[in-house]
């Protein structure tokens, strides 16, 4: 295909449009969103922009200020329609909306102050709303994500996601949430928020809790924009730099999760040369920054044990005992039965496996993790690393009883067959 090809040139600059949309969406949302008072109509008016732009832009150029062209003709289309609706009904609520947009001067350098789409994450993530509403109200307004999009992502109908995103919407009006940065009396339990809303973003897609295949990557990829988007909102937070560490030296390792037919493969047996080499030095750099900050919090302390992983050349050369310890620190500000598994799982590196299964004991007696079905599989691979293979396979067989994930449960199905093909 020649370089004038007019065809590849409108699919050029079609596919830079669709990038404007996902750097820019959420600045143009939060900006309509505050003028109009309305998530709805602010996204239908921004919608109604980029439709306008897809026409326009193929021929004229993107400009060089896309969001101030974006909000000025979203802002413009509000301000019509509600000139419409004020003339036809002569309400005076339509008059006072369009007066607010009015005496909005047009945008160009003040498009995106970072506190505009600091208020949208704040809102969207606010401690009221249910965590699967906040995390779908996230990648809706600040990731433009269809519907669709985030349904698929999280296994549910997309009829299901629509009404969640409805409802979230209406107890943001009903209960006068406010569209605004939280006072600084209430940030570290709001932000908290924030970042747990992020992370389920990124765990979902790093260890998909269902379907085919163990990871979404673009999921992960959004988990990531937003983490660095709070970077830039948050400078002198270092627990957003703590959360971006984790997640890209997490990350880092995607090409090695799956083999050539897409199957798992664990840490310890991954080529660790597949590794993403940029990303685990932008991860390690990052992680400096947050430490250098002298605000230690779990997601540091989660990012340094990652970083561990991803400095040691192989697999028999990863420091446990520190790795260990750091599960001990972490307990510290998050004391859940997940972070004491990964602990057990250290133990047992780095004391033996009787230490570890112990551990593990104790997590099976308290039994909060009983329909989790990475407790029977880790008990299951310290088993079969002590030789005792009878219970090995008792423990693979109760954590294919609990897998949801396909990927997973055909990993342990090759386990336990390898286990069956041994003679006890």
């Amino acid at each position: 295909m020649s370089a004038g090809d007019p065809a590849q040139a409108k699919a050029t600059t079609r596919g830079r449009i669709e990038a404007v949309f996902r750097t820019e969406y959420g600045r143009v949302v939060a900006t309509l969103i505050r003028l109009v008072g309305d998530f709805s109509r602010a996204e239908e008016l921004v919608a109604e922009a980029f439709a306008i732009a897809l026409e326009r832009w193929p021929g004229e150029g993107i400009p060089d200020k896309p969001a101030a062209w974006l909000t000025t003709v979203a802002r413009n289309r509000g301000l019509d329609q509600l000139r419409a609706e004020s003339t036809r009904r002569r309400k005076h609520e339509g008059m006072a909306a369009a007066r607010s947009l009015e005496a909005e001067p047009d945008y160009d350098d003040k498009v995106g102050y970072p506190d505009e789409r600091l208020r949208l994450i704040f809102t969207c993530c606010h401690p009221e709303l249910p965590m699967e509403t906040r995390v779908a109200l996230t990648l809706r307004s600040l990731g433009g994500l269809e519907t669709p999009e985030i349904a698929r992502a999280f296994l549910v109908p997309d009829a299901t996601m629509a009404q969640r995103l409805v409802r979230a919407k209406k107890k943001i009006r009903e209960a006068g949430i406010a569209y605004e940065v939280p006072a600084p009396s209430a940030m570290p339990a709001r932000v908290e928020s924030v970042y747990a809303v992020l992370y389920l973003i990124f765990n979902e897609g790093y260890r998909a809790s269902g379907g085919w295949s163990l990871m979404r990557v673009d999921l992960c990829d959004e988990g990531i924009r937003l983490a660095r988007l709070m970077v830039e909102l948050m400078p002198a937070d270092a627990e957003a730099r703590g959360l971006l560490a984790l997640m890209l030296l997490h990350h880092s390792r995607r090409r090695a999760r799956l083999d050539a037919r897409g199957e798992l493969v664990v840490l310890e047996d991954q080529d660790r040369a597949q590794w993403d080499r940029p990303a685990i030095a932008e991860g390690l750099r990052v992680l400096d920054e947050a430490v250098a900050m002298r605000a230690p919090g779990p997601y540091q302390v989660q990012a340094a044990i990652v970083a561990l992983h991803a400095q040691a050349p192989q697999a028999s050369q990863t420091d446990w005992p520190q790795i260990r310890a750091l599960y001990r620190r972490l307990r510290s500000w998050v004391d859940t039965p997940v972070v004491r598994l990964n602990e057990a799982v250290a133990i047992a590196m780095a004391e033996g496996w009787d230490a570890g299964l112990a551990r593990l004991a104790e997590l099976e007696a308290e039994e909060s993790l009983a329909g989790y079905h990475l407790l029977p599989a880790a008990r299951a691979d310290l088993q079969r690393r002590a030789g005792r293979i009878d219970e090995a396979r008792e423990a693979y067989e109760r954590a294919l009883a609990l897998v949801n994930n396909d990927a997973e449960r055909r990993y342990l199905e090759r386990r336990l067959a390898a286990l069956v093909a041994e003679p006890d």
